[in-house]
């Protein structure tokens, strides 16, 4: 299983020069480049903080009346926390440049419990030209109250992935899927235990 180190950081604002980039997203399930995308993440007594960073040369944006019409049909960066791999339950964290962010609970196979919010989440979003950043921080306390976190554990599973979206030449939406670890399934598919891999917490005890 793939670890990541989330080191410490002990400003407010996180220094991501202290962070350990990962860059291990590709597109799981079509045979072509994938466009750069870099996630770090840094923690602290309070927080787990993270941010990634993504090339965009086709950037699609959904419009709608709510969070989750504008998350599902935008380009997007996501996040999923589960205490086991039993996945009962998981949290989803899909965000997108804009700084939405639709937050769900859910049980194996894709039971979603849509009115679930992650308490005390902050997301900032920013698009500058053919890249854009989402970074945002999650209480430590709010991950240990979810048994994500657990007592004298410094590990805990997580999954990272980004929805790469572009446009046909018809003008439909073509829909690319890019995981830090590859589920080996037949079909695009995030929600498995085989996309789950392991964060460890570096540098000092929880």
């Amino acid at each position: 299983m793939k670890h990541y180190q989330v080191h410490p950081c002990t400003e407010l604002m996180p220094d991501w020069s202290m962070a350990e980039v990962l860059t291990d997203f590709r597109f799981a399930w079509e045979n072509k480049p994938a466009p750069k995308t870099e996630f770090r993440a840094l923690w602290n007594q309070q927080d787990l903080h993270f941010r990634f960073d993504c090339q965009d040369n086709d950037l699609v944006l959904a419009e709608g009346a709510t969070v989750k019409d504008r998350a599902l049909g935008s380009d997007r960066v996501e996040i999923f926390f589960t205490p086991d791999l039993s996945l009962n339950p998981y949290y989803c964290l899909e965000m997108t440049p804009r700084g939405d962010a639709l937050a769900y609970q859910a049980k194996f196979y894709r039971e979603v419990d849509w009115d679930w919010c992650c308490r005390g989440l902050q997301i900032n979003g920013r698009i500058e030209g053919k890249h854009y950043a989402v970074s945002g921080r999650i209480p430590l306390h709010t991950l240990f109250e979810l048994n994500i976190l657990k007592p004298q554990s410094q590990q805990f599973l997580v999954g990272v992935y980004r929805a790469e979206f572009s446009r046909n030449a018809d003008g439909s939406i073509h829909s690319g899927w890019m995981p830090w670890v590859n589920p080996h399934t037949d079909k695009p598919d995030f929600h498995v235990p085989s996309s789950f891999g392991v964060f460890d917490l570096v540098g000092g005890s929880v």
